[in-house]
Parts: structure tokens; sequence; C-alpha cells
């Protein structure tokens, strides 16, 4: 782990906050609040928010260091969205499906969880990627 590393971890970070912000925060936001049987309020999750905080420090660091372990001397870009594609369909995509199974989630929120933050961990990939680029050549 070096100095590119810890960089890659917070911008990373940041990125994941904002984007999940505006995915579960806005664009899930009415989604979520016709299933009070199935959310926290969002007072009552605010008492919790330090956990979302921690949740995504871990997250963006794991991602940046299997990210790290696999880069390769080859185009940044399609390594990107290779491994955004990758971890979404590791993680998104599965983890939406057993929610699905197992909570009375409507089947149309899924979908939107599933594309949403598909995309968010597309857009991630590709700033890890970007991150890890090689250096520019003069």
């Amino acid at each position: 782990m070096n100095k590119k590393f810890f960089i890659a971890w917070i911008v990373v970070f940041v990125a994941w906050m904002a984007g999940s912000f505006v995915v579960h925060g806005v664009l899930l936001h009415d989604d979520y609040l016709r299933l009070p049987n199935l959310f926290r309020t969002e007072a009552d999750a605010q008492r919790y928010f330090p956990l979302m905080i921690l949740a995504h420090v871990i997250l963006s660091g794991a991602f940046v260091w299997i990210y790290s372990r696999g880069v390769e001397a080859s185009p940044w870009l399609p390594q990107g969205i290779r491994f955004g594609v990758a971890i979404a369909l590791l993680t998104i995509v599965p983890l939406y499906m057993i929610y699905y199974v197992v909570q009375p989630m409507p089947g149309m929120t899924v979908v939107k969880q599933m594309v949403f933050d598909g995309i968010l961990t597309l857009m991630l990939g590709l700033i890890a990627a970007f991150m890890y680029r090689p250096p520019a050549r003069t």
C-alpha cells in the first residue's frame, strides 16, 4: 500500500458516498418512502449514519485494494469498465436479487436499485482505473 492507494481510496470513498446519496437519497427516495415497514425513517436513519460512513470506508478500501492487485499494463478505460461490471455482477445484482427474495420489495424498485447502483459501480471502476493509470509520457 502506497500513496497512490490511499489517494485512490479517498477519491473512491468520496465518489461512492456522493453517488450513493444520489442513487438512494434522491433517485430512490420516493420508492423507499412507500415502504415504511422495510426502511427506517429519515430521522432514525441519521442516528446510524456513522455506520454508513464506516461501511463506505470499508467498501472503497476493498474496492481499490482489489483493483490495485489486478491492474494490468493495458489501457485504463477498458480495465475500469471490466472491473466495474465484474464488481456489480459479484455484489450489486445478486445482493438485490437476494433481498427481493427475502423482503417484500416491489420488483421495479429492485430493478432500479440494480441499474442505478450498477451504473455507480461502473463509474467507481472507471475512477479506480483512472487513479491507477500509467503516468503520461512526455
